[in-house]
């Protein structure tokens, strides 16, 4: 067999999930097993080389791969990340009147069309199923499919999704086990996503709470006539102009209606756009979908179409313009802006009305009967007043009125965190003092320690490593009690005041570029990099004594 091309071998990661899920069909009675990874950590890369490694011993057996899944996009991205992993392997395709089955050795079909008797008995001999984006395994559908197939007779079963969620429940039915979980915080840590900012645009005059519930989350119709109302178009297209205005985007909205009208703002701002969704004609949003990949329009548009299958990955900027209460789609739609891109230095989230405050950023393996909504994160305070005196957008927007705030999209924490120029975590807990956090070579964990000039580098008396977030959690804890909430906390008051003259002339002193309309809290958080950059350079490969 020739050897795999760079971009198809598993990271060790993606290697770590085939080892799950093989230890687990070999070592429990579990058949039904899923893998939870982030959106950009390459789950068709994982199963087409589980795929790959399982073809010798089903041929023996006389037996081949089927991959389920209920999207075109999805179908097309399965098939080509198999042809690219195995050139050898023949791919049959099973799809509305395609129907190629016949000797393939791995299968590919949408699950609406498996859904037809006829359809799924016509597809013999499976001995391994592959069910993409697995949160939807519960739905009447893909149960009565998988039942087909042998689901729950003992043939091997592995379900791949960024978020083991979905809002109606009964995901414990289908799936017996997650044999392997990764957080987002650990890929950007590895390099394996790109670093993530995000903003909160609050739109003047949108009053969510005249907007009902439905299934959980907020109803589609009334939240787009609720945007459109309050000007949102508009606003949401001026606050890209400023802050994303050199960033290829994609902006989700709840209706066709609102993902239009905020297609139009985005032009008449200067910002070329269009607008996708899910009925339009198929050649209509493959020519969209073109423009976009040659730049011929900055920014697309769109109601929900793009929050599975979407691979682009010179977008670095996400706007959020439908407000959820689902983390698990909150996380599909940022998830969008993740993936590295050369010259991509970061993916920043524009989140209108604040959905990143109520949702963490992270992976989610709830299989209760029905996940509950994601606790409450501290709001952040630290605010940015835009003003502009440029009239480019349809009906004149008054900028000065935008209000828009940084949010932590990842910890919702009243401590402040940095990082070094190396990526180094830490917290500044006293003058010349910081607590930070030193990566275990061996795993994904984290030992806890603490700088100051006198002493040194000093390790905790339990000096055990742990998982990213436990390890934040605790050098929280550690902060707090090491300052007082003045040095390290993020809504201070003398944060919002404005730069000193000793602030900006430490930072002229040694290069250190100040954006224009830098708070006295920002400064501070320019000068504390600069400076522990320095320091934790020359302690940062420790490890634990």
């Amino acid at each position: 067999m020739s050897e795999l091309p760079e971009t198809f071998k598993p990271r060790p990661y993606q290697t770590e999930a085939i080892e799950a899920l093989n230890n687990g069909w070999g070592g429990t009675a579990n058949n039904r097993l899923a893998v939870v990874l982030p959106t950009g950590a390459g789950k068709t890369v994982v199963f087409a080389n589980l795929i790959l490694e399982h073809l010798p011993h089903l041929a023996a057996q006389g037996k081949r791969a089927l991959v389920i899944a209920h999207r075109e996009e999805l179908l097309e991205q399965a098939a080509a990340k198999i042809r690219a992993v195995a050139p050898a392997l023949s791919i049959g395709f099973v799809k509305a009147e395609r129907d190629e089955h016949q000797d393939a050795d791995v299968v590919v079909a949408s699950v609406q069309t498996l859904a037809v008797a006829r359809r799924r008995k016509a597809i013999q001999d499976i001995g391994l199923v592959i069910v993409d984006e697995c949160h939807h395994a519960a739905a009447p559908s893909y149960m009565t499919v998988l039942e087909h197939f042998g689901a729950w007779r003992g043939v091997p079963v592995a379900g791949f999704t960024a978020t083991m969620h979905r809002e109606d429940g009964g995901l414990a039915e289908v799936w017996d086990e997650v044999v392997f979980t990764l957080d987002i915080l650990d890929m950007i840590e590895d390099g394996y996503l790109c670093d993530v900012r995000g903003k909160r645009v609050t739109i003047p005059g949108l009053n969510l709470d005249k907007v009902k519930t439905r299934n959980g989350d907020l109803q589609e119709g009334q939240l787009g006539r609720a945007l459109d109302d309050s000007g949102a178009p508009d606003i949401v297209a001026a606050a890209y102009r400023l802050h994303a205005g050199d960033r290829p985007g994609v902006v989700f909205t709840p209706t066709v209606d609102t993902a239009q009208s905020m297609a139009d703002a985005f032009n008449d701002a200067g910002i070329p756009a269009a607008a996708i969704w899910g009925d339009m004609p198929r050649e209509a949003r493959k020519a969209a979908l073109k423009w976009y990949e040659t730049g011929q329009v900055q920014v697309l548009t769109n109601c929900m179409v793009l929050t599975e299958g979407f691979d682009a990955p010179w977008t670095s900027c996400v706007v959020i313009a439908r407000p959820t209460k689902s983390p698990g789609l909150y996380c599909q739609m940022a998830g969008r802006a993740l993936r590295p891109w050369e010259g991509k230095k970061d993916a920043l989230i524009l989140d209108v009305m604040g959905a990143s405050t109520r949702h963490r950023l992270a992976a989610l393996t709830d299989l209760t009967e029905r996940s509950a909504a994601a606790e409450e994160d501290d709001e952040r305070s630290l605010r940015e007043i835009v003003r502009d005196t440029e009239e480019r957008v349809r009906r004149a927007v008054d900028l000065s009125q935008i209000q828009v705030e940084e949010v932590d999209l990842f910890h919702g924490s009243a401590v402040r965190w940095l990082r070094t120029e190396g990526g180094v975590w830490f917290v500044p807990v006293a003058d010349g003092a910081c607590v930070f956090l030193v990566r275990n070579p061996v795993d994904r964990t984290y030992w806890l320690r603490r700088y100051d000039p006198v002493g040194g580098v000093v390790a905790p008396r339990s000096d055990v490593p742990l998982p990213l977030a436990d390890a934040k959690a605790w050098m929280e804890r550690v902060a707090m009690a090491s300052s007082n909430r003045w040095m390290t906390g993020s809504s201070a008051a003398w944060r919002m005041k404005p730069a000193t003259a000793k602030q900006l002339g430490y930072c002229r002193a040694r290069g250190i570029t100040v954006p224009p309309g830098s708070t006295a809290g920002d400064v501070a958080d320019l000068q504390a990099v600069h400076k522990f950059t320095a320091v934790l350079n020359r302690v940062g490969d420790l490890v634990a004594a």
